[in-house]
């Protein structure tokens, strides 16, 4: 199927319905920048090599009420064996599940407290740390630890109340390295770091309005000085609804400028679902009916790669479950990519499963007309009335995936599903899991109930964080730049390299354009920042300091970087062949433009220093600072003007 554009849905659909229903509630979590992790003393930072490897495989267990976490089960049919990766340096036995947690960071709990005062919320009296089971591999304990600290908060944006429903302490999961069909890799560098999850109540109003709320809590968390900056140390979990229906999870929101585009997508998609429950309801489809049949025979000799590919995997099969009265329905589009068929095909993915063929799709991948007549036959179906799916793949893993798809599409008759699903790069959202509910949380036994006393409550006030407007009027006041560079920069992941940079004699301005404005644009092209580490951009700014470097090669300079064709700044010096040149270089060589240009300058006298000075630029750009080009030219200019008039 081809990929279509999501912004593109967005303006052909009128959704201003959806929204009258809209709710859309927040879960911030952002890395606390502690000295720290949460339960021990390993120091936070991302290893960059390994000592040891180390294998879990994680199973399910019980509530202590008895019950099983839905989560937790689909987990555990989707995820095989788990390796983790450690390193001496930022991982210990604690993480490593062979040791009980060491008591919990008292620095990154005052943090919290002192957030949770600013949002104006009712400080839990005792804190109990609580185990979550989680058992996709990203902890080696198969549970993440949370408290929850405060309650009942609230902030202001616009004059308007946004109710904050908890804050809680928690331990970040584990970063994954490499996720294939027999294993996932992680390793244990991050497990452990400490986060506050900032909660809201559903929210109503415009997607943008959201978005809003979610960079204002985000700048009141920067204030603190105390949070890690950079991608993946914050992100936006998004729990949605429309029309009063079933809330879906979206995990994993990092970019806030993807917000809005997911919860648009979100609501199209939720409404989409509405519509294709109307015609499944419509069609009395008996779910009881709907069992499969082995269909391999059919495709002994098929000529169609994608079936043969699974057919001559080693006890590899075929199935076909029947669907009376569905044709036409699982292909049906009520939006552009909103489809039945499309849900079921992320669900088997997660089985390792590549996808799902179904009979609205066919004759197409080499599946002829003859194959499906064949299907329909066995299948006892009536071609002009009836569907039918097909999928491949290890007959032991076969029936798990058809109960899967049978229960799901059960569910799309109640039209949208409460699951868990995740945010691409696309701004679209993709299954994850079921949403998980009460029974994945428990006490943790190994950690003592903490108290909250006034006279800790007395010395985290002191702490309390500055409102962003004065925040920004500090910025602005101490850096002499104005209130929205000041602004840019400080939301900005470039602030305390900004302070590192400033204490240059460069125009402070010229920094800040240079971090926010150009970087921003190289972000947008899609250049991986990450290859520009803070060591070369603090280089960069040094040698233009220095006056080794002009102003203007900085951005030429970055690009070089970014694209991959130098791997440092000297190497990018040498390939531009950008080496300073000495004043009397720099008037020789505009006397030249100029000396190349007398018709043009005798032709339009004043108005002709516009052109000379994009033809100097082109010579001179990245070697010499502009203002320097233009006051040399206009000297330059002057000096034949009055030799001439002698």
């Amino acid at each position: 199927m081809g990929s279509y554009n999501n912004s593109l849905i967005i303006m052909q659909i009128d959704y201003t319905p959806m929204l009258r229903t809209l709710r859309v509630g927040l879960e911030i979590h952002q890395q606390l920048a502690t000295k720290n992790k949460l339960f021990c003393n390993c120091k936070i930072r991302d290893s960059q090599k390994f000592e040891s490897i180390f294998e879990r495989k994680l199973q399910p267990r019980r509530s202590e009420m008895g019950t099983w976490d839905a989560a937790a089960e689909f987990e555990s049919k989707i995820t095989n064996l788990v390796k983790y990766q450690t390193s001496d340096e930022f991982a210990c036995l604690v993480e490593a599940d062979e040791e009980p947690p060491h008591p919990i960071n008292q620095e990154a709990l005052e943090i919290v407290i002192s957030v949770a005062l600013a949002l104006n919320c009712e400080i839990v009296d005792n804190l109990y740390v609580m185990r979550k089971i989680v058992i996709d591999g990203s902890n080696t304990t198969g549970f993440q630890r949370t408290v929850l600290v405060a309650r009942n908060g609230y902030l202001e944006i616009d004059h308007k109340k946004i109710h904050i429903n908890s804050i809680c302490l928690e331990e970040d999961a584990a970063r994954i390295i490499k996720d294939t069909e027999d294993n996932r890799n992680y390793s244990l560098d991050r497990l452990g770091v400490p986060l506050i999850e900032i909660t809201t109540e559903p929210i109503l109003g415009l997607p943008e309005f959201v978005s809003r709320v979610a960079l204002e809590i985000g700048r009141l968390l920067r204030s603190t000085k105390k949070v890690i900056r950079g991608i993946g140390s914050i992100r936006q979990d998004v729990n949605i609804s429309i029309d009063n229906g079933s809330v879906v999870e979206i995990k994993g929101v990092q970019q806030l400028s993807n917000l809005q585009k997911i919860i648009e997508y979100e609501m199209i998609r939720q409404d989409g679902l509405s519509k294709i429950a109307l015609k499944l309801i419509s069609k009395n489809l008996d779910i009881t009916l709907l069992k499969s049949t082995n269909i391999s025979e059919i495709f002994t000799t098929s000529s169609s790669k994608i079936i043969k590919k699974i057919l001559e995997t080693k006890g590899h099969n075929l199935i076909a479950i029947p669907l009376k009265g569905l044709k036409g329905l699982i292909g049906f589009e009520p939006y552009p990519g909103i489809r039945l068929g499309r849900e079921l095909g992320e669900l088997v993915k997660l089985y390792g499963i590549g996808g799902i063929f179904h009979s609205d799709e066919l004759p197409n991948y080499g599946i002829t007309l003859t194959e499906i007549k064949n299907i329909y036959n066995i299948l006892g179906l009536d071609s002009d009335l009836d569907a039918f799916i097909m999928i491949g793949g290890n007959p032991e893993l076969l029936p798990a995936v058809e109960k899967s798809i049978v229960k799901r599409i059960e569910q799309s008759l109640n039209g949208v599903v409460a699951e868990t699903r995740s945010a691409t790069m696309e701004a679209k959202t993709i299954f994850m899991r079921p949403r998980a509910g009460s029974a994945r949380m428990y006490p943790e036994t190994d950690i003592p109930p903490i108290e909250v006393n006034d006279h800790s409550l007395e010395k985290i006030k002191q702490s309390i964080p500055l409102s962003w407007t004065k925040i920004i009027e500090n910025v602005s006041k101490k850096y002499n730049i104005n209130y929205t560079l000041a602004e840019n920069i400080y939301d900005s992941r470039y602030f305390d390299l900004f302070e590192t940079i400033s204490s240059s004699t460069l125009s402070n301005s010229f920094v800040v354009s240079k971090l926010t404005e150009d970087l921003t644009n190289f972000e947008r092209q899609g250049y991986d920042l990450a290859k520009l580490n803070d060591s070369t951009i603090v280089e960069i700014f040094e040698k233009v300091d220095r006056a080794t470097l002009a102003k203007e090669s900085v951005p030429i300079i970055f690009e070089k970087i970014l694209n991959g064709e130098c791997n440092n700044v000297d190497d990018a010096i040498g390939l531009l062949g950008i080496r300073p040149l000495s004043d009397n270089q720099i008037i020789q060589a505009i006397k030249d433009i100029i000396e190349e240009n007398r018709d043009l300058i005798s032709e339009k006298g004043d108005r002709a220093i516009g052109l000379l000075m994009g033809r100097c630029m082109s010579l001179l750009r990245g070697k010499v600072d502009g203002a320097k080009i233009n006051s040399i030219l206009r000297k330059e200019l002057n000096m034949l003007n009055i030799n001439a008039k002698k």
